[in-house]
């Protein structure tokens, strides 16, 4: 059962983890459509009900970097464990709030932004653990059913939430939204989790983390290509996720009883996609799952404008959950595969940023398209350019790195420094010395383009390769990095699929040992660095 839907559940940590959260998305969804009922009743413009889907997402997009810069260098169990008791603590004084008639529209999206900033920072560490809980050949199935659990509690926890609005009042939907969160506490205090591999380097600082993020996300091909399908596919999805309350008010008459429907049966349809996608796997390669999901979708907003029947809406959003579980789970593995652990929550970080910037400003240009030119017109548009943009974005491959080793190769030999450098040199200039025959030299230059991409992944802020015009057959690859300590990453970071490039790159090397290395760093104004007695050197 090694890559079945179910096989995650074999493993009882992820079992337990995957209960509570979904406790807590239930409650999550049933607060996602008490403040947007909530507010169509404080304030209700298309532009004012878009901007609760606006403060929600704006958080994410703002701090997911620095979030998962904090990800990757701390506890990943803590800081979620943190992030779940501020949500629980913020949502009772909303309650407290509600309940004292406190509550404008104004102070509903500034709740609504603090609990999507408390979301932002627990998100990419949540994503993160996902390889911790579960095996390599069970990660596809395991991320399917985080997205099983939204989708459930999208299915539940709308339609519930708008019968406790009925029946209590908004304050006990927002209560129990508090409450689900302590269920994600209680599992996180049980889970004792095995301590990860201690770094003997220093840990990095936020600042340089988050570059760090961006540079791999901007130098690494099979994250970029993901990226890019996201951001094409969020910017036309948000539109019916931003103008959905309004869709079940203005174009089908309905009430927040139907605006619960329309949720239940788009978390239906995504809970079935969940299901299809093991299938999909085996039959449909993942760029053509998106293109499908992209149709659906583009589908599912076109229904939504024209639909005049309770029926058509509610088959819209079965369409439209199928279509988001699919293009979500797609993206989000292509995305995973592409990352080594050490970059790991800052990648998925800056894949929640494109999701949720994407949502933001869709969320708020479809608001303000349908307040100028009509709800219909808008949903029309936004179908529309998703079908536009499946040519246009096709040649971005996903998945590329599935069959990427990201495990840490140890294989380059530490410096054997003869003088004494501090952590904090810099800049500091590598150098690497090549001897490769005429009949080898295009296949040299491309692997040697490739491998330019991977050093600066890793961190070179320069990279270049030359060749000697006074010693035929002679390169030379230069490239530089911030500080030593930077290089000493590069060395634990180096990966086994790097190994297997650069070891196609030394095999052309025609010398009579292997490329010669150098390492040198900017000499101190005045000073000199201190010599190393040759029998403590490396």
């Amino acid at each position: 059962m090694g890559g079945s839907a179910f096989s995650p559940f074999k493993h009882r940590v992820f079992t337990v983890l995957w209960t509570a959260t979904l406790i807590s998305n239930i409650g999550t969804w049933m607060f996602n459509v008490t403040s947007g009922w909530v507010m169509t009743e404080l304030s209700p413009s298309p532009l004012m009900v878009s901007m609760v889907q606006a403060a929600t997402a704006l958080p994410i997009f703002l701090f997911a970097l620095p979030a998962g810069a904090l990800g990757d260098l701390f506890d990943r169990r803590k800081l979620l464990l943190w992030s779940q008791i501020m949500l629980a603590v913020v949502l009772f004084l909303f309650a407290g709030l509600l309940w004292k008639d406190g509550v404008n529209a104004w102070v509903l999206l500034l709740f609504t932004f603090i609990t999507g900033a408390g979301s932002a920072f627990a998100t990419p560490a949540w994503q993160a653990i996902i390889p911790r809980l579960v095996p390599r050949d069970a990660l596809a199935p395991a991320i399917a059913l985080n997205g099983v659990s939204v989708n459930a509690a999208r299915a539940i926890g709308p339609a519930l939430g708008g019968f406790i609005i009925a029946a209590a009042g908004a304050v006990a939907t927002v209560l129990l939204d508090a409450v689900s969160y302590l269920a994600v506490v209680a599992a996180l205090v049980w889970w004792h989790a095995a301590a990860t591999q201690t770094d003997a380097l220093p840990r990095e600082r936020l600042a340089g983390a988050m570059r760090a993020g961006v540079r791999f996300a901007l130098h690494s091909t099979p994250l970029r290509h993901t990226l890019i399908r996201a951001l094409a596919f969020f910017i036309c999805a948000s539109a019916y996720w931003a103008l959905l309350p309004l869709v079940a008010k203005d174009m089908f008459q309905g009430g927040p009883s139907f605006y619960g429907i329309l949720l239940t049966a788009l978390g239906i349809g995504a809970v079935a996609g969940a299901f299809l996608l093991p299938v999909m796997k085996k039959h449909v390669s993942a760029d053509k799952s998106m293109m499908l999901a992209t149709a659906g979708t583009a589908l599912c907003l076109l229904m939504f404008a024209y639909g005049e029947y309770t029926g058509i809406g509610i088959a819209a959003g079965l369409i439209g959950g199928v279509s988001w579980i699919i293009a979500v789970a797609s993206l989000n593995v292509s995305a995973q595969v592409a990352l080594p652990d050490w970059v790991r929550a800052r990648g998925l970080a800056i894949f929640q940023m494109v999701l949720f910037g994407a949502m933001t400003a869709g969320s708020l240009g479809w608001g303000q398209a349908a307040a100028v030119a009509g709800l219909s017109l808008a949903l029309t548009v936004s179908g529309l350019l998703a079908l536009f943009l499946i040519p246009i974005t096709v040649r971005f491959k996903l998945n590329l790195g599935e069959y990427h080793d990201h495990t840490p190769s140890g294989h380059w030999t530490e410096p054997a420094v003869s003088t004494f450098v501090s952590h904090d040199h810099g800049p500091v200039l590598i150098t690497l010395e090549y001897r490769i025959d005429d009949a080898d030299r295009d296949a040299f230059s491309l692997l040697m383009r490739e491998l330019g991409i991977i050093r600066r992944r890793d961190g070179a802020i320069q990279w270049g390769f030359f060749e000697d015009v006074e010693d035929h057959g002679r390169f030379i690859e230069m490239f530089t990095v911030e500080s030593w300590l930077a290089h000493l990453r590069q060395h634990a970071r180096v990966s086994a699929a790097d190994k297997i490039l650069q070891d196609k790159i030394v095999a052309l090397h025609r010398g009579a040992t292997p490329p010669r290395v150098t390492h040198a760093v900017t000499p101190l104004a005045g000073k000199h660095l201190q010599a190393i007695p040759k029998n403590h050197r490396d």
